[in-house]
C-alpha cells in the first residue's frame, strides 16, 4: 500500500465517523466525549515498539478508533503510527493524543502534507514549493502538540529530470534545511523516507539519504528506515541498517515481496529485529517499529495470524 492509498483509507475512515471532511460541509458534529478506559491488560510484552496503524484490527476492536487503541494495548503494541493525523480535527487530534497517554501509546509518525508523493517537488528548487514545505511544517508543529507526536514523514517528491542529479540534491537539501529550523524550535524530527512504489520518486535509497542528512546537518532531519522499501531498491539490510545507523530516525516495517506482515516474504524479520534491538540497547537509543503494511490473511483470524507473527519474529 502507498502513502496515497493510506491517505485514502484515511479520508474513508474520517467519513465513515461522521467527521467533516472540508470547508463548507456539514457543520461539524459535537466533539466525541472524552473516553475513559479500563486497566490495561497487555497480553504480552515485545522487546520493540511495534506500532500498528488504524484499521489492522478493526475485525477485532471494531471501527471505533478509541476501542482501536485498547485492542492494540491489550495486546501488548506500545505505539501507534497514523500517516493521516493531519487529516483530522484538531479537536479529534488531542482527543486521540490522551487516549494513548492514558493507555500507555507512544505516537509514531504522522505524514506532512505537502501535496502528495510526487507533487512536492523539492527538487525543482522553485520558492513556492519551498514555502508550502515551511507552513506545512509550521502546521505539523501544532498536530504533533496536540497528540503527543516527535517524529513526522517527509517525502520530497519526484525527480526534475531537466536539473542535473546533483542540482536536485542541493535544491532537495536547502528545502529540507528551513523545514528543520522550524521543527527543531520544538524538539521534532521529520524522518525522510527513501520508497520504491514509484521510480520517479526521487529519494530511493539509505546511503542516498544519509548524505542528504548529512548535508542538512539537523538533528530534527533524520531517516525513516522503511525495511520493505529498502529489501526492493538495495537489499543487504544489515549492513546498509549499520552504514546509515547514525542518522536513523525510525524503522518501518513490512515483508517483500507482498508487503504483509513479517514471516509472510522473504525478510528474515526475527534476525532483523535482533540485530536493531542489540544495537539500540548498546548505543542507548530507543526506536518505533511502525507496522506500515497489510494484513496477509482476512478477518479476526487473519488479524490474530498477525500478531503471531510479530510473537514469533520478537522471539529471538
Amino acid at each position: 500500500m502507498d502513502r496515497r492509498a493510506f491517505l485514502q483509507k484515511t479520508t474513508a475512515l474520517t467519513a465513515a465517523l461522521g467527521l467533516p471532511l472540508q470547508a463548507g460541509a456539514q457543520p461539524a458534529p459535537a466533539a466525541p466525549a472524552v473516553r475513559t478506559f479500563g486497566p490495561v491488560t497487555p497480553a504480552r510484552k515485545f522487546k520493540l515498539k511495534y506500532a500498528p496503524h488504524f484499521g489492522m484490527f478493526e475485525n477485532s476492536a471494531g471501527k471505533d478508533l478509541f476501542d482501536q487503541l485498547k485492542f492494540m494495548a491489550d495486546q501488548g503494541f506500545t505505539a501507534l503510527e497514523d500517516n493521516g493525523m493531519m487529516g483530522r480535527t484538531p479537536e479529534l487530534q488531542a482527543q486521540l493524543g490522551e487516549a494513548m497517554t492514558k493507555l500507555g501509546i507512544q505516537m509514531g509518525v504522522f505524514v506532512i502534507q505537502t501535496g502528495g508523493n510526487n507533487s512536492d517537488r523539492f527538487t525543482t528548487g522553485k520558492p513556492e514549493n519551498r514555502d508550502l514545505f515551511i507552513k506545512a511544517c509550521e502546521s505539523a508543529v501544532e498536530v504533533a502538540r496536540r497528540c503527543n507526536a516527535k517524529w513526522m514523514t517527509v517525502v520530497p517528491g519526484a525527480f526534475e529530470r531537466r536539473l542535473p542529479i546533483g542540482v536536485q540534491h542541493g535544491h532537495v537539501i536547502d528545502t529540507l534545511r528551513y523545514g528543520a529550523d522550524v521543527l527543531a524550535k520544538h524538539n521534532l524530527v521529520m524522518v525522510l523516507e527513501p520508497l520504491s512504489d514509484n521510480p520517479d520518486q526521487f529519494l530511493r535509497t539509505s546511503d542516498q539519504t544519509y548524505m542528504i542528512c548529512r548535508a542538512v546537518n539537523s538533528p530534527a532531519c533524520k531517516i525513516l528506515f522503511d525495511i520493505y522499501h529498502m529489501q526492493k531498491n538495495e537489499g543487504h539490510i544489515i549492513p546498509h541498517i549499520d552504514w546509515a545507523w547514525s542518522e536513523i530516525g525510525y524503522f518501518q516495517i513490512g515483508d517483500n515481496p507482498g508487503r504483509k506482515e513479517p514471516t509472510t516474504g522473504e525478510i528474515n524479520y526475527k534476525n532483523v529485529f535482533k540485530h536493531i534491538h542489540a544495537k539500540a540497547a548498546a548505543d542507548k537509543r530507543d526506536f518505533i517499529m511502525g507496522m506500515e503494511h497489510g494484513n496477509a490473511f482476512p478477518g479476526k483470524d487473519g488479524e490474530q495470524k498477525l500478531i503471531d507473527a510479530y510473537v514469533s519474529s520478537d522471539a529471538f
